[in-house]
């Protein structure tokens, strides 16, 4: 059973549990004084360099990036001023790692990466060694560190660390020495009490409590504190596995409490060093408390298109009927514009669902206890010979080859499962598609439309559900029928791993404090510098070129993943996949807009050569005050509409490539993440906010006056008008930004910020 509180909670020596209001508070306690006791603010202060708990200016000890993002990290802070990582710097790779398409591309990126790290003085971890998230806490997470990551899992709480995925903007920032600045965020508690039962993995434990979550938004932007006398019956991996999966909540981070099932982990990899005991306080005051007695969850499926989609695998097997119905309705109207038909109902097969595919993978799945219980469960069983599949990619090569050397690979393979390497691609559709209409169930981190490489611009759909390893097992185990590992016999004790770091040793490059300013990057014929990105002006005329009126848009949607992840290192040849699975004239048309403003560039008025924008400057000129606007001293871009933009990926360029294509603003009831919105700010687009029914329709054209005045002054709405034959005034909301945020809007990006003020 789950449960949240309506307030905040009060926890005493770590264990009672007061509800705020509901009794007396030791030693008369204050709220703000309980509120410092707890794990998360005591790392977060040590952390931040503002004086001003408040207002946080936070240095990280580590960054980690993959190469899909670290290209254009490293590109943006060499155009910024960067002179070498001032801190450790994992690039890894294993996003881009199979270099399928594309040619040269991927590995020229791999090439381009090493030799950064050469020139810098960085970490560079080669192709199929390890996911991001594992070598990081392999080899860095540690004791009240916090650490940055450029992907949206980058989450090492489990260790005493806390961790952020954030877009490429906000790594940048560390490069260049500066902060990493926000709001303190609000703590929540999450108390586990309780033990798993058979057949129960940590991927059921964290989509129960995602479930819980996330449509109500309890824990969106805030800090999970995991706390309670359960977390003493969870070995490490599975106290990470359910860290990881922390992101599908929307919470900026997490953080546990450590013990000394920690410190053993961090001595068998080396490293008891950076144990560090972390408790909260005597009296420790939280903004919210998700109580979760682990004894009552049972095996879970989170349906396709959202990991909170979730239900007990039992109750679907029930209701197996109804559930699909639902789910189908609900899917399809996610593809309403395309020519596919989103189908579930046709999966059951003699009154049983019937899944096609199994992938247990990555920095969630791939875990050695996942993979060594997997194997139990199918050890003398054979997959069959018909449509079902099922894929294992260990973590790292570490797991591997322990997982070799006490047989459990031959004990898979026998079975008929792949084994595959360190690879994220089943995570983002890069690897593991499945074939049309197929079902793959997936000890993976998200499920969402077309993440699993399916697209249906061109008639193809299929659809990925999450499960853990153990359920998924099982289910490869009985013909492919989908089925609960709570009802399958198996040995659940796990042979302690053994670390051995020696393939790290002589394959991963470790330069950090070691730069060779002297050597030359590595460039290869898709790695291009960023276009050059107009800074903001007084007044602003945009048009909107894409409407989105989905409950959620997703990272995914804005820039899809997968075989897209060839051009990541050029940003004019990635825009060109900008809203393709949404709406695929949204490029098109923003291209249109964008000429417009680069005639203006010019020098020249668009409104001589285009008569439908002269036509929309007419009816700006009948608003009092604006009778002799210069087109020349306007800014002219496209936005973006979307009610919630941004759930999922931290991914940057699904802000970047709105605004190499002209974007100058996206208009939302409010943003899924913070680190989509901070995206925007980082490539100069206002993240504007609208209340209540939209004024303008898609292609209509909006004017924004004196909108770098607003900006600069820190103003929280600004009066703009949708203009067709006449002018119709309304206000957009700005929403809080720091003085930096409202500077690098002005500036048109960051790195014209960082131009200007690193000269």
């Amino acid at each position: 059973m789950i449960t949240l509180y309506n307030s905040g909670v009060y926890l005493l020596n770590g264990r009672e549990i007061l509800p705020e209001g509901q009794g007396e508070v030791p030693h008369h306690l204050s709220k703000e004084t309980a509120r410092k006791n707890t794990i998360a603010y005591r790392i977060m202060e040590k952390h931040n360099t503002s004086g001003n708990m408040n207002k946080l200016k936070l240095k990280f000890d580590a960054m980690t990036s993959h190469d899909i993002t670290y290209v254009g990290i490293i590109q943006t802070a060499k155009a910024s001023g960067l002179e070498k990582f001032p801190l450790p710097y994992v690039l890894t790779n294993c996003h881009n790692t199979l270099a399928a398409v594309g040619g040269t591309l991927n590995e020229d990126d791999h090439r381009f990466g090493l030799s950064a790290a050469v020139k810098y003085g960085g970490i560079y971890v080669p192709p199929h060694q390890a996911v991001i998230h594992t070598y990081m806490r392999e080899m860095m997470a540690g004791g009240g560190k916090m650490i940055l990551g450029s992907d949206s899992h980058t989450r090492y709480g489990a260790y005493g660390t806390m961790a952020i995925g954030e877009g490429g903007g906000e790594l940048v920032k560390q490069l260049l020495k500066q902060t990493y600045d926000m709001n303190c965020p609000e703590v929540v508690a999450v108390y586990l009490t309780g033990k798993p039962t058979h057949g129960v993995g940590p991927q059921d434990i964290a989509l129960a409590i995602i479930k819980a979550v996330f449509a109500k938004g309890y824990v969106k932007n805030k800090v999970m504190e995991f706390v309670g006398d359960g977390i003493a019956h969870l070995s490490m991996d599975y106290r990470n596995g359910i860290d990881v999966m922390t992101t599908e909540t929307t919470c900026l981070s997490s953080i546990w409490k450590t013990d000394e099932v920690v410190r053993q982990n961090l001595r068998v990899h080396g490293r008891e060093k950076d144990y560090v005991e972390l408790t909260p306080g005597e009296v420790t005051y939280y903004d919210g408390m998700v109580h979760v007695d682990m004894s009552t969850v049972k095996p879970m499926i989170a349906l396709p298109f959202h990991p909170s989609n979730a239900y007990e695998i039992d109750e679907l097997n029930a209701n197996l009927e109804d559930i699909l119905r639902q789910t189908e309705l609900e899917g399809q109207k996610l593809f309403e514009k395309n020519v596919v038909k989103f189908r579930l109902l046709d999966k059951i097969v003699d009154g049983k669902l019937k899944i096609d595919q199994g992938v247990i993978a990555g920095c969630a799945g791939g875990m050695y206890e996942n993979v060594v219980t997997a194997a139990k469960i199918l050890q003398g069983k054979s997959l069959g010979n018909g449509d079902f599949s099922l894929s294992v990619y260990p973590s790292s090569q570490p797991v591997n080859i322990d997982l070799t050397k006490k047989g459990y690979v031959a004990d898979l393979m026998t079975t008929g499962a792949i084994m595959r390497t360190a690879f994220c691609g089943p995570c983002f559709g890069a690897g593991d598609t499945p074939f049309n209409s197929g079902l793959s169930i997936r000890h993976t981190t998200r499920n969402f439309p077309n993440r699993e490489g399916s697209k249906p611009g061109f008639g193809q759909i299929s659809s990925v559900a999450l499960m853990d390893a153990r359920s998924i097992a099982a289910t490869a185990a009985n013909g492919g029928f989908l089925t609960s590992a709570a009802h399958v016999d198996y040995e659940e004790s796990i042979p302690d791993y053994e670390f051995n770091k020696t393939v790290y040793d002589n394959r991963v490059y470790n330069g950090y404090q070691k730069e060779e300013l002297s050597k030359d990057l590595q460039y290869g014929p898709s790695i291009i510098d960023w276009p050059e990105i107009p800074a903001l002006e007084e007044h602003a005329v945009m048009k909107v070129v894409a409407y989105i009126d989905d409950v959620v848009t997703t990272t995914d949607e804005l820039i899809p993943s997968g075989e897209t992840s060839t051009y990541r290192s050029n940003p004019l040849g990635l825009a060109e996949f900008t809203l393709s699975r949404k709406d695929p004239s949204y490029v098109g048309k923003a291209k249109e807009v964008r000429a417009l403003e680069e005639t203006r560039q010019k020098g020249e008025n668009p409104e001589a050569t285009d008569e439908a924008f002269k036509k929309v400057m007419d009816t700006v000129r009948t608003i009092p005050g604006f009778e002799s606007l210069d087109t020349l001293k306007t800014g002219i871009g496209s936005l973006v509409y979307a009610k919630k933009p941004g759930d999922g990926s931290a991914r940057e360029q699904a802000a970047s490539c709105q605004r190499v294509l002209g974007g100058s603003a996206n208009i939302a009831e409010e943003y899924a993440t913070k680190r989509y919105r901070s995206n925007l700010m980082n490539w100069g687009m206002i993240p504007f906010i609208l209340k209540g029914e939209t004024p303008f329709k898609n292609g209509d054209y909006l004017f924004i006056p004196n909108i770098k005045n607003a900006i600069l002054e820190g103003k929280p709405s600004v009066t703009a008008y949708v203009l067709d034959d006449l002018a119709h005034g309304f206000e957009l909301g700005i929403g809080e930004m720091t003085e930096d945020e409202r500077k690098i809007i002005s500036a048109g990006c960051l790195i014209n910020f960082n131009r200007k003020s690193l000269g």
